[in-house]
């Protein structure tokens, strides 16, 4: 039964709010489903705290105050099973930045990092913008599930290999991996002496309810010394324009060499950052559970339209809103495009390293998830 304490169904307009997801089309009759952010209220909660600081009137330099380091310490360990130490936690203004952080902290110039395509773009940028070489193995489309090629991925592996890339649960295939998935992982960055990158942003999406969310580093306390965790509320209570994540490194070494990068060219969180994941983190888990039955009906939604339209396939969504549509069956040479001029805006699957796809960002009200899916099912039958 739904919470009928949280909105999901009106559609508020987002329309000259500088909002990056729809002025990209303004003026224009797009229908922006492309990136990752969603088109709901953050929670109430976040909201009160919100207006609460601001109502304070002062907006000076702001340092992360204990109660929000036990409130993450707290989420960590109810939700994921993880016990983590306070000065583990190095706080970042943006998940991008941390990606960018981490390729810089591990290895020199013109060393490996690895990592699996398609994948979110910052994972393709990153390395190349901190000098170091970027080595890219693609997942395999076995059965019906995307899976991690481990041969590929040990014949990929040289000795200037230092990181692996992991994105967990994966944007944009939508895989929450499996404990055995993950245990593949680690074995080979033990046996390869690599540090581990994962990026767990989506963590707190999981919609298969027999599935659930492993942070890496849980696995055993070896994989933990080589394991560099990036986490954040962003994703989960839609505040990604107020810029708070963090990093979870438990290895001291590693943990130096991190903020060593990081350095004095990364700016602090703002205030407002630290406010809404307080709030977010202690007070947002009612209206999390509610978002998920609203994105698992709206996955449903989507797998049942693509089914229809000739041409498309996609996977099960295990986790994150964003299916991933493979448009190569179609013979349309960009399907981001031939759906734009529909009247629908997705995410190229170029920029993912992934030709012929789509990503559709379903974080949205059913009304307009259903618009969309009918614009693009009467532009494929136009076709016919």
């Amino acid at each position: 039964m739904a919470d009928t304490r949280f909105d999901f169904d009106t559609l508020i307009d987002r329309r000259n709010t500088g909002s990056e997801k729809w002025d990209k089309y303004q003026g224009r009759d797009i229908l922006p489903l492309w990136v990752a952010d969603m088109d709901f209220r953050s929670p109430p909660a976040v909201i009160d705290a919100l207006h609460q600081r601001v109502s304070h009137g002062i907006f000076g330099y702001t340092h992360p105050q204990r109660e929000l380091v036990d409130a993450v310490i707290g989420h960590l360990d109810r939700d994921f099973g993880w016990q983590v130490e306070a000065d583990w936690i190095v706080w970042l203004p943006g998940l991008v930045c941390g990606l960018n952080v981490l390729c810089r902290a591990i290895g020199d110039a013109d060393d490996e990092v690895l990592t699996l395509t398609p994948v979110y773009p910052p994972f393709l940028s990153a390395p190349v913008l901190s000098r170091r070489s970027l080595v890219k193995v693609p997942l395999l489309l076995h059965e019906g599930r995307w899976v991690a090629d481990m041969e590929a991925v040990e014949r990929a592996i040289t000795p200037r290999t230092r990181l692996l890339l992991l994105c967990s649960p994966h944007n944009p295939v939508g895989r929450a991996w499996s404990r055995e998935e993950l245990e593949q992982f680690a074995e080979v960055a033990a046996r390869h002496d690599l540090v581990i990158g994962s990026d767990d942003i989506h963590a707190g999406l999981i919609l298969d309810a027999e599935k659930a969310h492993i942070p890496l580093a849980t696995l055993s306390p070896e994989t933990a010394r080589r394991t560099i965790t990036l986490l954040a509320p962003s994703k989960t209570y839609n505040i990604p324009g107020l810029g708070c994540s963090f990093a979870v490194i438990s290895n001291p070494a590693l943990r130096r060499a991190f903020r060593s990068a990081k350095g004095r060219i990364v700016p602090h969180v703002n205030t407002l950052g630290y406010t809404a994941a307080l709030a977010a983190y202690r007070d947002g888990e009612a209206w999390r559970q509610a978002l998920i039955a609203c994105l698992r009906a709206n996955r449903d939604l989507v797998m049942a339209a693509v089914e229809r339209m000739p041409g498309l396939a996609m996977t099960p969504v295990e986790a994150t809103y964003l299916a991933w549509i493979d448009a190569r069956q179609t013979g349309i040479a960009s399907p981001a495009r031939f759906f734009e001029q529909a009247g629908v805006g997705l995410s190229d699957g170029d920029d993912f390293d992934g030709h012929g796809f789509v990503r559709l960002n379903f974080g949205c009200p059913r009304t307009l998830l259903a618009e969309a899916l009918r614009r693009m099912e009467s532009a494929l039958a136009a076709r016919r």
